[in-house]
Parts: C-alpha cells; sequence; structure tokens
C-alpha cells in the first residue's frame, strides 16, 4: 500500500474496501459534503419524512414502555439522542478502516460502549431516573434506529453528514417519545410535567400542571399498555392525514 494510499483513507476519501486488488487506488473518489440542501433534507427526513417512529416503526418496544408520562420519554429520548450522535460519528470516522466482513460486530461495539458510558453516568448524576428507565437504557444497543442508522448512511457517508443523521433521527425518535408520552399523561393522570422532579431534581417540584380540574379522575387505560398502542396508533394515522393533505396541495 502506497503512501498516497494510506493518506487517502486517512483524509476520509476512501475505504479500504474501496481499492483494487493491488491496494492501488480507485479512479475517482466522491468527497461527499454536505450541501445546505442536502443538510435540510437530512434534518427533514429525521423529524417527519422518515421518523424512526411514525415511518420506520423502529424502536417501539422502549418507545410503548416507557412513555407512560412525558418526563420518562424526555429521559430516553435524549439518551437516544447522545447514542445516535455519537456512534454514527465514531462510525463514519472509522468507516474507511473496517472491513466489511466485520461491520456489524464493529457497529455493536461502538454502540455497547457508548451505551455503557450513557448507563453508568445516569446510575452515579441521577439514580432515581435510571431506576424508572430500568432495562430500557441497555437495550438500547439492540435498538434497531441505531443500528439501522450506521449500516444505512453512516458508514457511507462523511462525519458532518453522520452526526447531522444521528442527531435529527434521535430528536425525531425523541419528539414521538415526549409527545406520546405526554398525551398518556394528560389523558390518564389530567397533568403534564407531574414526574419533573425525577430528571431536574426537587427544585422541579412545582413544574406539574394540573391541566384537567383535580376531580378528573383520568382514564385508566391510556397508562397502561393498551393505552401506548392506541395513542401511537393515534400519532401514526395523525401524520398519514397530514401528509395527505399536503401531497394534494
Amino acid at each position: 500500500m502506497t503512501k498516497s494510499t494510506l493518506e487517502a483513507i486517512a483524509a476520509d476519501n476512501i475505504s479500504i474496501d474501496d481499492l483494487s486488488a493491488d491496494g492501488s487506488l480507485p479512479e475517482k473518489v466522491d468527497g461527499g459534503t454536505c450541501t445546505p440542501g442536502d443538510c435540510k433534507k437530512i434534518a427533514l427526513d429525521g423529524l417527519w419524512h422518515n421518523n424512526p417512529g411514525l415511518v420506520q416503526l423502529l424502536g417501539l418496544c422502549p418507545l410503548l414502555a416507557v412513555t407512560g408520562n412525558f418526563i420518562n420519554g424526555l429521559g430516553l429520548g435524549i439518551a437516544t439522542i447522545i447514542t445516535l450522535t455519537v456512534s454514527n460519528t465514531v462510525i463514519s470516522f472509522t468507516r474507511n478502516w473496517v472491513r466489511k466482513e466485520i461491520r456489524i460486530p464493529y457497529y455493536v461495539l461502538v454502540i455497547a460502549s457508548i451505551v455503557t458510558v450513557i448507563d453508568l453516568s445516569l446510575h452515579a448524576v441521577n439514580p432515581q431516573l435510571h431506576s424508572v428507565l430500568g432495562i430500557f437504557i441497555p437495550l438500547i444497543v439492540t435498538n434497531c434506529v441505531i443500528i439501522g442508522r450506521a449500516e444505512a448512511f453512516a458508514s457511507r457517508n462523511k462525519i458532518s453528514r453522520a452526526a447531522l443523521d444521528g442527531f435529527m433521527m434521535g430528536l425525531g425518535f425523541t419528539l414521538v417519545l415526549v409527545t406520546l408520552g405526554g398525551m398518556r399523561e394528560l389523558i390518564g393522570n389530567g397533568t403534564l410535567f407531574s414526574e419533573a422532579s425525577v430528571m431536574f431534581g426537587p427544585q422541579a417540584a412545582d413544574w406539574s400542571l394540573q391541566v384537567f380540574h383535580q376531580d378528573y379522575k383520568g382514564l385508566l387505560i391510556a397508562i397502561l399498555p393498551p393505552g401506548a398502542f392506541l395513542g401511537m396508533g393515534f400519532l401514526i394515522a395523525m401524520k398519514n392525514i397530514v401528509d395527505k393533505k399536503l401531497t394534494t396541495k
């Protein structure tokens, strides 16, 4: 392998798998820079057009299980954003040095390392929130959204594009989490942000909003597992209605 070949790989222009049989450079190299139009498309895909929760329907296990209230959804959403952004960045940065044959185990190793750091940090900083989210933080490792973006996008694009994709996909997933969590909390208990102190400390105890009258007993099914499925179906239906109206204009 020549010096020019090593410099091209280090510059993030080509992958080891792109080399010719004799180890020489390919004839043409695509820089893959992110133009403003590309960045806008990546952002809109993550937030709306290809939203992980509403379109791809990935990561539904934690999405449905944790969203009993707004704060729980927010906590898991932040952890997912960090994992997606960092894992996409690392995988994009190292993509030219990893052989295709071992890429999936490598993705899992990277994601597991990041999730372990998040899990231990959350346990040290906020053990109460950690106990609420429970097993769903470690299960981020197997979240199809994260592995899917690593394979479909981060491994094929430069760092700037991969990091933006990870952040926007994570943000889109978080918006679904907090919307579903807030909706279930509102219908089930008549409140919003009732568990804010779990994430933000005792000073957030007064953040709770009593939206409905105090005599409101709530709809129990909203905070039970069936309520998660009903709420998710409602959100998907609403998105489809909006998309249909936008296409007819």
